[in-house]
């Protein structure tokens, strides 16, 4: 085991801060005595490269954490593919060899868990990576994703920095996006179940059969896990972090509804896709370092829903997110 990285006074940059796991990094720093770096898209393009190398070099930071990412559902994935593949590709190569350029010693690259392949054995662990092929409804930024994190054990491996890697499962909480055309299911769900109460409407439509299985992670929970890894962890391999449970995307729609106050018949729009059957992400590694998740599901949704009817205006959009 490192040694354990002091946060107390460190300058840490936190890239992709308006986000929503970018904002839950800032209050979690924050709360631990650091200097909580941050840069608006108005000062610099990070899919530019001498924007963002003059940036890390202007910031000059202790280590950086890299939230910044173009991120959305199956709908965005399928009607943008070019733009998630380049736009994530550019961020991450600027931003690593921007950080190598100016010295910045540690870096952490977050990913997802659709980096791995669809019909990987359940719970996935980290070594199951390219053992197969990727989920087609958002291959394109899967592919970026792993071109990150294998970016960063490159730059570990030739150059002796400390480039560690984090993959969030399925995360929701304050901030999220609640745009129906570009939302993942957790906000998707929410809105639509505020909404048909709201109306008085008799069903909700939920896409597909709503039998695959999801993992979720609050997104505080989420961000205290990447801290714990900024501070614990010093490997080659990429970390899964997830809650380590999972249920069907229907009961999720079911206990949404309890909590928003909708009791309304449910109705299945089966010419629209699953995705994947089932992803849940092993936790062993991580939960050998002595981390684990804290906010519960139910506990997590209430609290994302008082969030979103207090941040959130008719179009979906938040009112956190410029």
């Amino acid at each position: 085991m490192p040694d354990v990285y002091q946060l107390q006074g460190q300058r840490i940059y936190v890239a992709g801060h308006r986000g929503m796991v970018g904002g839950a990094l800032v209050r979690r720093l924050e709360a631990a005595g650091c200097e909580v770096l941050t840069a608006g898209r108005e000062r610099a393009d990070l899919t530019r490269q001498a924007e963002t190398e003059a940036l890390i070099a202007e910031l000059k930071p202790d280590a950086i954490i890299m939230a910044a990412a173009r991120v959305g559902g199956i709908l965005a994935n399928a009607s943008y593919p070019a733009d998630f593949l380049y736009q994530n590709l550019a961020i991450e190569m600027n931003m690593v060899e921007g950080a190598r350029r100016a010295g910045v010693n540690r870096f952490v690259m977050l990913g997802s868990s659709c980096i791995y392949p669809k019909l990987a054995p359940q719970p996935i662990s980290e070594d199951a990576l390219l053992t197969g092929p990727l989920e087609p409804t958002n291959e394109w930024y899967a592919v970026a994703k792993i071109a990150g994190l294998k970016l960063a054990q490159a730059y570990r491996r030739q150059y002796g920095l400390h480039y560690i890697s984090a993959m969030p499962t399925n995360l929701y909480g304050p901030g999220d996006n609640f745009d129906l055309n570009s939302s993942h299911v957790m906000p998707a769900l929410i809105r639509k179940a505020h909404e048909a109460k709201l109306s008085g409407a008799s069903e909700i439509t939920m896409w597909g059969t709503g039998s695959p299985l999801r993992e979720f992670l609050h997104v505080d929970d989420c961000a205290d896990a990447i801290v714990h890894l900024l501070q614990h962890y010093d490997g080659d391999e990429h970390v899964n972090v997830g809650s380590g449970e999972d249920l069907a995307i229907i009961d999720l729609l079911r206990l949404v509804c309890d909590v928003v106050g909708y009791h309304g018949e449910i109705r299945h729009d089966l010419t629209k896709p699953d995705g994947t059957p089932r992803k849940l992400m092993s936790g062993d590694k991580l939960r050998a370092m002595g981390w684990t998740p804290k906010i519960g599901l139910r506990e997590g949704i209430a609290t994302t829903y008082q969030w979103f009817l207090a941040h959130v205006d008719a179009t979906g959009t938040s009112s956190a997110r410029l």
